[in-house]
């Protein structure tokens, strides 16, 4: 693991225990809120997409017909991802947060706290090798067809995908 690998795998973390530290500023500061709002709008989810990000690339975006962007997939993936970080922390933040409500439990404090703590954890997980990931095979190198990656020429039959005719 390199040095920019590490700094970009520990930033969610970071941005959780920044927003715990903000907590010490006045009430209606503009700083405590956006850092607070920050974290909670991607911190946990992004820490999750690291971990599952080797199943997501498995299975990369399909452009359409007409290339006109060759860059396609990269921006697609890239936005998929982002996308994912924030609906994960949202959610993290919902389902947490009824589950204190239920506990008779709920503070501001305490959401924030276990969710940096669950994404600190998160961030210290190792992320799954792309072929361990269960019902996921490989992206084919560059340059290779997916017929010859699925081994095709060997007689296998190629994959389908889910939903389409065999």
């Amino acid at each position: 693991m390199t040095p920019q690998d590490l700094v970009i795998r520990m930033l969610p973390p970071f941005g959780g225990w920044l927003a715990l530290a903000s907590l010490a500023l006045p009430d209606g500061s503009p700083l405590r809120g956006a850092a607070v709002a920050a974290f909670l709008a991607v911190g946990p989810g992004a820490a999750l997409v690291r971990v599952c990000g080797p199943a997501l690339r498995a299975h990369g975006a399909e452009g359409p017909a007409e290339r006109r962007d060759a860059d396609f997939a990269h921006h697609s993936d890239l936005l998929e991802r982002i996308m994912l970080a924030v609906l994960l922390s949202v959610s993290a933040a919902i389902l947490l947060s009824t589950v204190l409500i239920a506990a008779h439990a709920l503070s501001g404090d305490r959401v924030l706290l276990t969710l940096t703590l669950l994404t600190t954890l998160a961030a210290f997980c190792p992320a799954p090798s792309a072929g361990s990931a269960p019902g996921t095979t490989p992206r084919p190198a560059p340059g290779t067809t997916p017929a010859a990656a699925s081994g095709a020429a060997s007689g296998a039959a190629p994959p389908t995908r889910k939903g389409s005719p065999s």
